[in-house]
C-alpha cells in the first residue's frame, strides 16, 4: 500500500523520481545525523508533521536521539555547539533564507564546519519547502508524548 507521501505524486511520476534524485543527492553528500536534524528544525518551522515525524523516527532508531525534547527545544535537549547551530541554520533557511549573510554562516565555519558543509544544511532545509503531505496513519502507534512534540501541524491520518 503506498504512503501518503507517494500518493502526493500520483499525477506526476516523472516530479516524484526527479524529487527522489534531489533528496538522495543532498542526503549522500551528509553525515546522516546531520541531515536528519537540519531536516527535523526545517519541519518544525514548517510545521509538516510528516516529515517530523519520519525524521523523528529515523534520529530515535538510527542514532537513539532524544527527539521529543530536540522538538520541544533543541537548544536544551544537550546537543553539541554544531548540532545547535545546524539546526539553527535550517530554521533560519525556512524562515527567510535572504535574510542569511556571512557573519550568520562564519559562526559555522568557526564551529569546524566547511562551506560544503554548511550548504549541506542549507540544501537539506530548503528540501522540506517542496511540499507537505498528511502523515500516515501508522504514525499514530508511536509514543503519545512523541507524537504530541511532532505533530505540528496537519494532523495523522485515520486508520
Amino acid at each position: 500500500m503506498p504512503t501518503n507521501y507517494e500518493r502526493a505524486f500520483e499525477e506526476r511520476p516523472e516530479v516524484y523520481a526527479a524529487w527522489q534524485q534531489l533528496n538522495g543527492a543532498i542526503k549522500a553528500g551528509m553525515d546522516l545525523r546531520r541531515y536528519e536534524l537540519a531536516t527535523l528544525a526545517a519541519a518544525r518551522r514548517l510545521r509538516s508533521s510528516y516529515c517530523c515525524l519520519a525524521h523523528g523516527t529515523v534520529l530515535i532508531d538510527r542514532f537513539g536521539a532524544p527527539v521529543r525534547e530536540i522538538a520541544l527545544d533543541h537548544r536544551a535537549a544537550g546537543l553539541d555547539e554544531i548540532d545547535v547551530a545546524v539546526m539553527d541554520l535550517a530554521e533560519r533557511v525556512v524562515d527567510d533564507a535572504t535574510s542569511i549573510g556571512e557573519s550568520d554562516l562564519q559562526h559555522l565555519r568557526d564551529l569546524g564546519l566547511s562551506d560544503t558543509e554548511i550548504m549541506d544544511v542549507v540544501l537539506a532545509a530548503s528540501a522540506r519547502c517542496f511540499f507537505g503531505v498528511l502523515p500516515d496513519a501508522s504514525y499514530a502507534e508511536l509514543d503519545p508524548e512523541l507524537r504530541k512534540a511532532l505533530v505540528v501541524g496537519r494532523p495523522i491520518a485515520p486508520a
